[in-house]
């Protein structure tokens, strides 16, 4: 194939009309996370609870996300990725529904952790491009151009969101600012039912039962212990009990699941050299990527004057900063195509995860000014645009037709597994009371949040390590 052969597009009829319509599914997740953060704290006194309670939000709902991906993925294997993508689009809308009308506390967590379900969609995107090009001699590389636009219309549905719940939060009821991102869901249903062709699952065999109750187990153990350790310090005997309880369950699990023909978890897939790095780099990119965004946001509100550091920013900086951020995503996930033809797929993986590290460990020596948090803000954001791209699409280029679905779908569990555990070694590492949930007992040490930046920065080199470890593609150029 001559160069000029490998940068003409070929041609999959129907293709990009089928990526136009999940487009349209990515805006919407876009709008799922980025429309409540600007308005938590009026949430909370919608709810007539304090403003800490709100955290029981993010650890519910990324406990269901680490539970259904798997079991998600593994279905859309089965029973066809479009079916599944219909299925958590519908529990997604109803716990959006479920916050629109949540007449308490418990109901308005009940219905946060259904809206979880969107964490598979993505993965489900990726999977069906993957199969509707396998026979265009293209694959992989049809895959990441148009996983490039997904993750750019994800990203610009973040800006859509906060833009327009911080813009109407003053304007109109509560009740009334809720049903917003509930019509979007809902109106994304309809747009995949009649959007997307239904294709059967390539996989055979049926749903691992015995093997979800021992994940969930395992997951359950674990996240229960780092949730008591954010209650009760790192000092509690219960939480260390349920994380080694956690890790130990994890010896019978892959047994298991190895001695399994058609596994939940293809513990098998994941010893492959191709596939491993992958995953562990998901697991690692997400300590940074959902882990550290609450310690930036409290560093940059912190006043100066007061403990000696931070930016002494207000809200509408702490705005800039995450509109900054994503816009970074967008250009690091819509330049994977032309960081791929130089470098190759594995190559542009790793060159993520070096900007990434780069950002954060740009924090430690510099962060005193504004100018400062942006242009590290900046450099990472463009490694984290890139490595959301080019995970999932990485994943299924590793893995057999028939398990494309698990392979895409376990990036987003990996991080988001990743991304729960650092939220809790962060909130143990900024805590000046044993707490981070009330920043009116003291401002945590600046110790502290170096030690986010150092954690994340360390985690992103480790990824570009494992990642040293992929066979080279065959098809680099993009």
């Amino acid at each position: 194939m001559t160069t000029a052969e490998a940068r003409r597009a070929p041609v999959v009829p129907g293709l990009w009309a089928i990526v136009g319509f999940l487009v349209c599914v990515e805006l919407a997740s876009g709008v799922l996370q980025g429309y409540y953060t600007p308005i938590f704290s009026d949430i909370a006194d919608h709810l007539g609870v304090a403003d800490a309670d709100v955290n029981w939000f993010e650890a519910a709902q990324l406990i269901l996300s680490a539970l259904v991906v798997p079991l998600l993925a593994r279905l859309g294997d089965l029973i066809g990725h479009r079916n599944v993508l219909l299925i958590s689009t519908a529990v997604t809308a109803l716990g959006s529904w479920m916050l629109a009308f949540a007449p308490s506390f418990t109901t308005f967590l009940i219905g946060w952790a259904f809206q979880g379900a969107y964490v598979v969609w993505l993965p489900l995107e990726i999977a069906i491009i993957h199969r509707r090009t396998a026979a265009s001699g293209h694959q992989a590389l049809l895959t990441r151009r148009a996983a490039a636009f997904l993750v750019a219309a994800l990203e610009i549905g973040v800006i859509i969101g906060a833009v327009t719940s911080g813009a109407l939060v003053e304007a109109t009821s509560m009740t009334f600012l809720l049903t917003l991102p509930a019509i979007v869901v809902t109106a994304c249903f309809f747009v995949i039912w009649f959007g997307i062709e239904d294709v059967r699952g390539a996989s055979s065999g049926g749903v691992d039962l015995p093997g979800l109750g021992l994940i969930t187990l395992t997951l359950g153990l674990v996240m229960g212990g780092l949730i008591v350790i954010r209650l009760q310090g790192t000092e509690s005997l219960l939480a260390w009990g349920l994380i080694v309880a956690g890790l130990l369950s994890l010896v019978p699990f892959i047994r298991f699941e190895a001695g399994l023909a058609e596994p939940l978890i293809d513990v098998r897939l994941f010893a492959r050299p191709a596939q491993w790095p992958i995953q562990l780099t998901a697991f690692l990119f997400g300590m940074s990527v959902l882990g550290a965004q609450i310690p930036l946001s409290t560093f940059a509100r912190t006043d100066p004057d007061e403990a000696g550091y931070g930016l002494g920013a207000g809200a509408g900086f702490v705005s800039t900063l995450i509109a900054l951020y994503v816009i970074t995503l967008v250009i690091g996930a819509l330049s994977l195509p032309l960081v791929v033809r130089l470098v190759g797929p594995r190559g542009a993986l790793i060159t993520g995860c070096l900007l990434v590290a780069l950002g954060y460990g740009l924090f430690l020596p510099f962060h005193a000014s504004t100018v400062q948090a942006l242009i590290n803000m900046g450099i990472a954001g463009l490694g984290s645009g890139a490595l959301v791209a080019a995970l999932p699409a990485a994943a299924a280029d590793a893995a057999p037709p028939e398990r494309t679905g698990f392979a895409t779908g376990m990036t987003n569990a990996t991080k988001t597994i990743g991304g729960a555990i650092a939220s809790a070694v962060f909130a143990i590492a900024l805590s000046a009371t044993g707490s981070l949930d009330d920043p009116t007992e003291g401002h945590a040490a600046l110790g502290g949040y170096l030690t986010v930046w150092g954690v994340c920065a360390a985690a992103a080199v480790v990824a570009a390590l494992a990642l040293l470890v992929i066979p080279k593609s065959p098809e680099g150029p993009a």
